[in-house]
Formats: structure tokens, C-alpha cells, sequence
């Protein structure tokens, strides 16, 4: 099985300031698809620069012709599916039918607050992703749509023309609870994790391995349970928060190391973070792009 390389781009930088240079440079390098995290603000970037995701992505749309963009990942912390819907129909077709969405229940960081709203409990975060995720599947698929729910509603909304990609552009569900597993078996073209949060400070490579087989077992299960092959649905890990952290890009033997030991369970996109100097995804800029022009060779 052949592994995809893919590649994480901040939206920190202003746009003629290097942030274009970043996407272009992502597609020279050969990556599969070059995301990016659609937040209002990110942890230790909360105090400087940041750009919006739709604007950034249709913006890299336009500065790039063959790689793949996408959200990693949407949340229903500040999207509405209506409006959502309008804008990836409009970046699909202003791609040329390039766009993933990445979606996911979302966190307690700083999107959580940022309308005025307490942060929701995972309960309630699952609530919402159970009916945003339908709901916009549908939204993408039809030409008009109406639907009133616990969360979120629509009235004759219209998506004319649809997608450029068919039946709707694809989905690619982050989720480790069951309920989000569903989601991913169900509507996702590709289901993603970011390995187990809760070993991510005192686990080893070994445990995070493990638990992250777990994980495919419980998604094999979810598709199971409605008769779906789980070798239909795209496996993708965002590295960068395992217990190896960035160890895996300080090499490409490293690299090629980590990515057949997540081969063995299934995986076949890995996304790794664009270099960004004093953060935490500070590496080697040429190591990076000796990962990303000879790695790939070696894990086909």
C-alpha cells in the first residue's frame, strides 16, 4: 500500500510576506494535499498573526494548480453549516475540484469562547457534530435544503451548482469516540486522528502505536455495524502529537521508520507541519524537504 505525504501550512504569515511562497513551495515539493488548521486562534500563536482558513485556502487556490488544499479540520465551534457550505462549493469550483474538508467536534481553546459562548462539555460537542455533519452532507449534495433541528437549522437553502467533485467533495472525519467514529464510517471519505491525546506527555512511541491500533479497531467495528468496508475509508495521521513529537523529522530514515510502523495499521496519508521557526514545530527546513522529496520513493 502506498502512503501519502501531505503537509500542514499555518496561516501566520501575511500573504505577500511569505505565505504564498509557503503553498507554492508545498506544491513543488510534491505533497499530496497542503492543509490548513481552520481556527480563530491557536495556542501559542494566539498572540500574533493569523489568517482566516476559507480566505487562505481559496487564495492558495489560486497560487497553485495540482496539489490538493483542505481544512484540518472545521469545527462546529464557530461554522454554521449553511455558510459553510456556500464557501467550500465556492473554493471546490474556484480549485477546479481540490478541496477536502477536514471536520471535527472541536476543543476548549480559544474558538470555543470566541463568540461569547461558554465552551461546550464533549457531550454537547458531539451533539453538534452528529447533526453539522448530515446536515451538511446534504447541504453539498442537493440543490435545496431545508431541515430543523436541536442545533442547527436551514430554509431553502441554496447550493446551485453543487460541487465540481461528485457526489460532494470529500470529507475527512476526525474523531477517537464512538459517536464521531460513526460519522467518519458513515459520511467520511477518510477518517483522521491525531494519535491519544492522553498519552502525549507520558506515553513512548510503543504505547502510542497501540493505542492508536485501538483506535482502527473501533473504526473497523463502526463500519462494520453498517456494512461498510473500513479499506473504503482513508486513514490519515496529523503528526506532531505522538509521544515522539518531531523526533520522526529529524531524519529521513526516521521519517520512513515512523511512517511503516503506521503503514502496518492502515494508514495511508501522513500530514506533517510545514517548519515554523520558534514554535513547536521548529525543524530542519532541508530535512524537511529531503522528507518530503525522498520519502515518499520509499514508502510506495
Amino acid at each position: 500500500m502506498s502512503m501519502r505525504l501531505s503537509t500542514v501550512i499555518l496561516p501566520y504569515r501575511r500573504w505577500q510576506e511569505g505565505g504564498r511562497a509557503s503553498w507554492e513551495r508545498a506544491e513543488e515539493l510534491g505533497f499530496s494535499t497542503a492543509y490548513t488548521y481552520d481556527h480563530l486562534s491557536w495556542r501559542t500563536f494566539r498572540d500574533g498573526p493569523w489568517f482566516g482558513a476559507v480566505p487562505t485556502l481559496t487564495a492558495a487556490a489560486t497560487a497553485t494548480s495540482r496539489i490538493r488544499l483542505g481544512t484540518l479540520v472545521s469545527s462546529p465551534n464557530f461554522r454554521h453549516p449553511v455558510t459553510l457550505a456556500k464557501e467550500l462549493i465556492s473554493l471546490d469550483d474556484i480549485s477546479g475540484g481540490r478541496i477536502t474538508l477536514g471536520i471535527g467536534a472541536g476543543g476548549t481553546g480559544f474558538d470555543a469562547t470566541a463568540l461569547g459562548q461558554d465552551p461546550w462539555t464533549p457531550r454537547e460537542r458531539a451533539d453538534r457534530l452528529a447533526e453539522f455533519v448530515p446536515l451538511l452532507d446534504r447541504l453539498l449534495t442537493q440543490d435545496s435544503v431545508s431541515y430543523t433541528g436541536d442545533h442547527y437549522s436551514a430554509h431553502e437553502a441554496r447550493n446551485i451548482p453543487g460541487c465540481v467533485q461528485r457526489p460532494r467533495l470529500p470529507f475527512a472525519v476526525a474523531a477517537t469516540g464512538p459517536r464521531g467514529m460513526k460519522l467518519a464510517a458513515r459520511h467520511g471519505q477518510a477518517w483522521v486522528t491525531t494519535g491519544d491525546p492522553a498519552i502525549f506527555e507520558t506515553g513512548t512511541p510503543e504505547d502510542s502505536v497501540a493505542a492508536i491500533r485501538r483506535q482502527t479497531e473501533r473504526l473497523a467495528d463502526a463500519c462494520a455495524a453498517i456494512g461498510r468496508d473500513v479499506t473504503e475509508l482513508g486513514k490519515v495521521l496529523l503528526t506532531g502529537f505522538t509521544p515522539d513529537r518531531n523526533a520522526p523529522l529529524e531524519s529521513v530514515d526516521a521519517f520512513v521508520d515512523f511512517a511503516g510502523r503506521h503503514a502496518e495499521l492502515g494508514f495511508d496519508e501522513l500530514v506533517i507541519h510545514m517548519p515554523i521557526p520558534d514554535s513547536e514545530f521548529d525543524v530542519d527546513e532541508k530535512t524537511f524537504e529531503r522528507i518530503a522529496t525522498e520519502a515518499p520513493a520509499q514508502l510506495s
